[in-house]
């Protein structure tokens, strides 16, 4: 065989983006993917903006998932990578994106370096940032999110670099899981031995667009049900256990008592001593406070975030509710979207 017929070696990495009415954000996140020579998927979720056109020139493969069955980012990343590998059996690594961001200047290089230094490494994720933090306080407050300690850690999220075999051994995203199917994935993974890190890197630009209280309260509720979802499944190893109790507690638990203490008080005085329970929460705000502060953060993005760790509780404890109402009755919830 000449030199002109030596076929190319095969694929050792691909990336899936997944996305659901992204607009212009699914362009910015495709078009310097498309640069990079990798096998690339794009996964739709019944996007009604014209988001598979767009991505039709910009990637390997568009897929449409079936709307009959309910659209999740976790199925989205299964169906990607399943293409991936009819296509390119030999991959050794897949790299997952949120439609909603921009992959940074040598971030898939270092990440590709890293797994291939350490054979127990089953994922990689680096620094995520938000696009425009100062647009409102709540993009600041996903910046602050974002900005977890390097290292070896307990979970990825939207965006990784996940070894196909690790993907494999812990069996893949739980495709009927409409949040937190990032950590619940991981969970399994380190369960199986593999090792997941933090690397100091830049990894992406992340669009949130989170504009209005009603699109913050939308996804503290989804979160809200992760943690209720996700205590459910695997709460014998205390997964998420602390999270849903102290939901519960200020969501639900003090100001129940607060409002019995009240309503008796009208009987008996004595009685409405139980709504002093509620200076337990400037509290909770000083000691949220104070953790950012320890972490760098201004006193005013401090306060921002201690202020939604206080609020959250109410929003959280509501996606608590969802999923236990949709347990008893035997349903799944649907999706619970914050974005406009």
């Amino acid at each position: 065989m000449s030199a002109a017929q030596v076929e190319p070696a095969p694929a050792r990495i691909g990336v899936v983006v997944i996305g659901r009415n992204e607009g212009d954000r699914l362009q910015v996140c495709l078009e310097p993917l498309s640069r990079l020579g990798y096998p690339l998927c794009y996964v739709d979720s019944g996007s009604i903006d014209g988001s598979p056109e767009l991505a039709d020139g910009l990637t390997d493969f568009v897929e449409r998932l079936d709307p009959s069955k309910p659209f999740t980012a976790a199925r989205g990343r299964n169906r990607g990578l399943e293409l991936l590998l009819e296509a390119h059996p030999y991959l050794e690594y897949v790299h997952v994106f949120d439609g909603d961001t921009e992959v940074e200047p040598g971030w898939l290089e270092f990440a590709i370096a890293a797994l291939d230094g350490d054979d127990y490494l089953g994922a990689v994720c680096g620094r995520r940032r938000e696009r425009y933090p100062d647009a409102s306080p709540y993009n600041a407050l996903c910046d602050m999110e974002w900005n977890t300690p390097v290292g070896e850690t307990d979970a990825f999220g939207g965006d990784a670099l996940i070894r196909v075999d690790a993907w494999h051994d812990a069996g893949g995203y739980d495709d009927t899981l409409i949040a937190g199917e990032d950590p619940e994935f991981s969970h399994r993974l380190r369960r199986k031995g593999w090792k997941i890190d933090r690397l100091d890197h830049a990894m992406t630009v992340h669009d949130a667009d989170i504009t209005s209280l009603s699109q913050w309260y939308s996804r503290s509720r989804r979160a809200g049900h992760a943690y209720a979802e996700g205590y459910s499944m695997h709460g014998s190893d205390d997964y998420y256990k602390r999270q849903v109790r102290s939901i519960v507690a200020w969501g639900g638990v003090i100001p129940a008592i607060a409002a019995v203490s009240a309503i008796l008080g009208f009987a008996d005085r004595r009685a409405a001593l139980g709504v002093g329970v509620l200076g337990l929460y400037p509290l909770l705000w000083k000691r949220a406070y104070r953790h950012r502060r320890h972490a760098g953060d201004s006193s005013n993005d401090s306060s921002t975030y201690a202020t939604s760790i206080v609020a959250g509780k109410f929003a959280e404890f509501s996606g608590v509710l969802l999923w236990l109402s949709n347990r008893l009755r035997g349903q799944k919830s649907g999706l619970v979207e914050y974005k406009r």
